[in-house]
């Protein structure tokens, strides 16, 4: 499925889990990742070598920042974590995102839990 035509309302049709990416697309050295979070369930953590970039495609995003603002995103918005900054996402509804993310991106960086997906784990 990566690197064909694609279309994001039947592929978010098909998530099941929050919290759980699947890989889309690659592009270079990257990967282009879908998913759909509700709650809070995702720790705090951090990618030491790696940005990460949230799009907010569908519904209200929270990404908490350690020691600083809370970064709010509306539908439509995007937001780049900077590497080896602690953060943690949330929302109250059902929001759908896009991640932009360094193929070597661990899922929940640094922290190891219940809902993280190794790379292999997130390819459709």
């Amino acid at each position: 499925m990566i690197n064909e035509k694609q279309n994001l309302s039947e592929l978010f049709a098909t998530i099941k889990n929050y919290f759980s990416p699947k890989i889309i697309a690659e592009v270079n050295d990257v990967f282009v990742k879908i998913t759909k979070v509700k709650g809070n369930d995702i720790p705090w953590h951090k990618h030491l070598t790696e940005d990460e970039l949230f799009y907010v495609l569908k519904g209200n995003l929270s990404i908490n920042i350690m020691g600083d603002e809370v970064i709010k995103l509306n539908e439509g918005e995007l937001f780049v974590v900077k590497k080896g900054t602690e953060h943690r996402i949330q929302t109250e509804e059902e929001c759908w995102i896009m991640l932009i993310e360094n193929k070597s991106t661990e899922h929940t960086g640094d922290v190891k839990t219940n809902i993280t997906r190794t790379i292999d784990e997130q390819f459709y």
